[in-house]
């Protein structure tokens, strides 16, 4: 009589051979990189409007400061269009995560027991979700960042004028910086919790190493934002109070799992007896 689990049975209903799994992988890459290109395409389409809108934060200083609008320039003939590919790049993979990442759990869930997969899905969908609000929390930051760097002008009392006139390029490459390093930090919940899921964090560790936590934060805060102290700081606060709320996270997750192996036990009993 056989005595395997019905979510190991699942696992061995999918198994197939290894140059089915290849074709699979193939078509899933292939779908991927569809989504990818059409995202691109559709994204350059509207790639002006778009750098318009990354550039509003700087422009909302300038006029503040000054009261005309603001001035960016290009030095080379081809850099503006090349800015321009690149935030179709960039918005084009933001646009098809979706369906990579879909493309993706689909690959990798026949493989999985049926718990791990309804463990694995809700990360997969907080993976954007906190990248989107790390990213939306640098584009209301950066009037504050960039009013810093534009208050080193000089207007030309002292001998000599010192006016910010920024590439649109460089300033693409401190947007991406910065909306990079944040996407990045904010993904600390679902690092955390997911590692907490599997057993090798525990909330009481997270509280111990609360004082090194507070400390990496704001070193890694200075190597990836630009070296200004606002920009440090806007970083690293929003970082620990990030690890505060993974330690209550990850708190239920531990709660929840305890819940779930006392009710599995008082099954096995109830089937003993």
């Amino acid at each position: 009589m056989s005595t395997s689990r019905p979510d190991e049975d699942d696992i061995e209903a999918s198994k197939a051979p290894l140059m089915d799994h290849i074709i699979e992988l193939r078509s899933r890459l292939i779908r991927s990189l569809i989504a990818l290109v059409g995202g691109f395409i559709l994204s350059f389409a509207f790639a002006r409007y778009i750098y318009n809108f990354l550039v509003w934060p700087y422009d909302y200083v300038i006029r503040a400061m000054t009261g005309k609008p603001a001035t960016m320039i290009f030095t080379a003939p081809q850099e503006f269009f090349l800015t321009q590919v690149k935030v179709a790049f960039y918005a084009g993979v933001f646009l098809s995560f979706p369906v990579i990442a879909t493309q993706l759990y689909m690959f990798v869930a026949p493989g999985l027991y049926k718990h791990e997969r309804r463990a694995f899905l809700p990360y997969l969908v907080a993976t954007p979700v906190f990248f989107l609000l790390g990213a939306t929390l640098v584009y209301f930051m950066l009037p504050g960042i960039l009013g810093f760097f534009a208050s080193m002008q000089e207007d030309g009392t002292n001998g000599i004028k010192i006016e910010l006139l920024p590439k649109v390029s460089e300033y693409l490459s401190l947007i991406m910086t910065l909306t990079l390093a944040f996407g990045v930090v904010f993904q600390l919940p679902v690092v955390l919790t997911l590692l907490a899921q599997i057993g090798l964090v525990t909330s009481t560790q997270l509280k111990t190493y609360r004082r090194y936590a507070i400390i990496i934060a704001f070193i890694v805060a200075a190597v990836l934002t630009p070296p200004d102290p606002l920009s440090q700081i806007s970083l690293a606060l929003p970082t620990i109070l990030l690890y505060e709320l993974t330690i209550f996270a990850v708190r239920y997750v531990e709660r929840r799992a305890e819940r779930e192996k006392g009710k599995s036990s008082t099954g096995t009993d109830l089937t003993l007896s």
